[in-house]
């Protein structure tokens, strides 16, 4: 998912953007992790990126995609850029946690 949101708009209360923002993102999420594994993979890992106002976008956490978006909303940003990207994720042998 790679989308620019737009933050305001006269027909609807910012605090309803956001919420929609939210849920898009949410229900995209859930679509992903909905998919079947390739084989040998563990987990789909999610590469994240955003940016407010068309600044260069930064690579951010997955469990911190709310707080951007809050965060843009408490600034009163006028656009928002999410990139959520699933990638293969593999869990760490016990051997290499011992190390």
């Amino acid at each position: 998912m790679k989308k620019v949101f737009k933050l305001e708009d006269g027909k609807r209360h910012p605090d309803r953007i956001i919420e929609a923002i939210k849920h898009e993102v949410r229900k995209y999420i859930k679509r992903e992790k909905r998919k079947v594994l390739p084989q040998g993979v563990d987990f789909w890992k999610f590469e994240c990126k955003s940016s407010i106002n068309d600044e260069e976008p930064k690579s951010i956490e997955f469990l911190d995609i709310t707080k951007v978006i809050d965060e843009a909303a408490i600034n009163k940003a006028q656009t928002l850029y999410l990139e959520i990207v699933a990638t293969n994720g593999y869990k760490q042998k016990e051997e290499d946690l011992e190390d």
